[in-house]
């Protein structure tokens, strides 16, 4: 494990890889060896999310006021797979797996999808992705990996998400809407 991240720090941040290193758990998310399935690695900077103010005045109030502890509110692995998303404009993020780590970077490796393969656009399981719909499902918190962010769920507990989103919940329901005839 060791020598493997040792091997990944010398390459580049984003890189395509011929075969996945977990070959398992691609297939799992997905993955098939064959034609218009790529798979990318790529590694991010761990730890948490320093705020960018010039001295560390944030000119605000006390509670805002916050610099050093701050989390940032998406997973790694969802950064990852924008940043691969956004290299790679032209495919589409299928999902995505942890590889390995050390101190300093995670390294995950991206499933991508190309949807103008015939491979794929004849493939009845795959090709749903090839609809226009799913343009950057990465940068939309559509994947996996990103709608474990996005506070979904069922149940009591998620009665704030009905809807599609806290936002989109908080503004249903603080609207006036008045009917035109009443």
């Amino acid at each position: 494990m060791r020598v493997r991240c040792w091997y990944f720090r010398q390459l580049a941040t984003v890189h395509r890889v011929n075969h996945p290193t977990r070959p398992d758990s691609a297939r799992k998310l997905g993955y098939k060896a064959k034609q218009g399935y790529v798979i990318y690695r790529v590694r991010v900077r761990r730890g948490g999310r320093k705020r960018m103010v010039r001295k560390g005045a944030t000119m605000g109030k006390p509670t805002n006021q916050g610099v050093n502890q701050l989390k940032f509110q998406r997973s790694l692995q969802s950064v990852a797979e924008e940043r691969v998303g956004r290299a790679c404009g032209g495919l589409r993020v299928l999902n995505s797996y942890w590889v390995c780590e050390d101190s300093v970077y995670k390294y995950y490796e991206v499933i991508l999808v190309d949807p103008a393969h015939k491979a794929i656009t004849r493939d009845a399981r795959i090709n749903w992705i090839c609809k226009p719909v799913h343009k950057h499902r990465e940068l939309r918190g559509l994947t996996s990996a990103g709608r474990k962010n996005r506070g979904l769920g069922k149940g009591h507990r998620y009665t704030k998400v009905i809807g599609s989103s806290r936002r989109g919940g908080w503004k249903r329901r603080n609207t006036l809407q008045l009917k035109r005839f009443r």
